[in-house]
């Protein structure tokens, strides 16, 4: 099935049509990890760790929260990394942080604390988040 009219993808389908290279936080780390290294920026870098956590808590939330992920999508430009990721829930994210009954809630708040911006899309099959984070 092709992607609509507006170019937002359907339920596992990225820009394009097809399903998404990346289906896992590990999948998502290696790839951000490979155009970071091509960009010149050290795994090993506070820089770089922000970008992998950020990835991984992003496609983590797109799996457990959103239905799975419909749309993996990074590019860097000048001095930013663009992280998109795409799931098939309408819904936008949220925290409950401190509920004992509930676990996790710290995801979300650590995207916001470590992007320089954050655009959440909607769509009539779900939502993509983008986190732009900053390499230098």
């Amino acid at each position: 099935m092709p992607a609509a009219a507006d170019g937002t993808p359907g339920p596992g389908r990225p820009w394009g049509g097809g399903r998404p290279d990346v289906t896992t936080s590990a999948a998502a780390r290696r790839h951000v990890g490979e155009i970071l290294e091509r960009a010149g920026i050290v795994l090993d870098s506070v820089i770089a760790a922000d970008a992998l956590i950020v990835t991984t808590e992003l496609v983590t939330n797109a799996i457990r929260h959103g239905g799975g992920i419909t749309l993996f999508r990074t590019d860097i430009t000048g001095d930013t990394l663009h992280v998109l990721v795409g799931d098939a829930s309408p819904r936008t994210p949220s925290s409950h942080r401190g509920d004992p009954a509930r676990p996790g809630g710290f995801g979300w708040p650590l995207i916001q604390r470590l992007a320089q911006h954050i655009d959440i899309t909607p769509h009539p099959e779900g939502k993509i988040i983008q986190a732009v984070l900053r390499l230098s």
